[in-house]
């Protein structure tokens, strides 16, 4: 089991919780880091890109010229791809980027990345953060009592007003604990998780 030191939000030692080696303190595997980021970065991508080709520009219902006589070259229309207006071939269609990865290698990565900010010390667990009103100078104070200005915080997701807390923190991010990704904690150099949060990772990462 890995042992980690549990912080009050002034960064005195209240406790000690033991959590999982498999989740916390397992083998790094760099390769999942970039099979999860690129499946992300891909989702993130709009597809939107798209052109007009001959049949959905408007016009060009008629032949320009008689097909002989004229000594130029035969067209069948105005909106064809070689004329100033006219459609464009073989450009972008709207598409899906997205692609799955298997939830087994979503979870490896996500334990490797845990292991990976353990093994450089950059996990801090608090005890309890639960704001009754989100002050976003409050949560900025609490961030640098820590020693962690810039941050990735995990909590339950009706832990909404340390969410409104933190949102507007340059470099700094809140998350729901269901929520928890590679992405933004290799995104941010530090991770905080409450003791309850951190009890919920390790259930759903064993």
């Amino acid at each position: 089991m890995a042992k980690f030191d549990v912080y009050s939000l002034e960064r005195k030692k209240v406790g000690e919780i033991d959590l999982k080696d498999e989740v916390f303190a397992g083998p790094v595997n760099e390769h999942l880091f970039w099979e999860v980021v690129k499946a992300k970065l891909a989702s993130d991508r709009s597809g939107t890109h798209a052109v007009k080709n001959r049949s959905l520009v408007s016009g060009g219902g008629k032949k320009p010229w008689k097909q002989k006589g004229t000594g130029r070259a035969r067209q069948g229309s105005t909106r064809a791809s070689q004329w100033v207006g006219g459609g464009k071939a073989m450009g972008p269609k709207p598409r899906d980027y997205s692609y799955d990865v298997p939830r087994k290698v979503r979870k490896a990565a996500l334990r490797s990345a845990l292991s990976l900010r353990n093994s450089e010390q950059k996990i801090l667990i608090v005890d309890r953060w639960a704001p009754e009103a989100p002050k976003t100078a409050a949560a900025a104070q609490v961030l640098g009592q820590l020693g962690v200005k810039k941050a990735l915080v995990v909590d339950g997701v009706e832990n909404a007003a340390l969410s409104r807390s933190i949102r507007n923190l340059v470099g700094s991010d809140f998350l729901a604990t269901q929520g928890l990704n590679v992405y933004d904690i290799l995104g941010h150099e530090y991770l905080v998780l409450t003791a309850d949060s951190a009890r919920k990772v390790e259930e759903a990462l064993s």
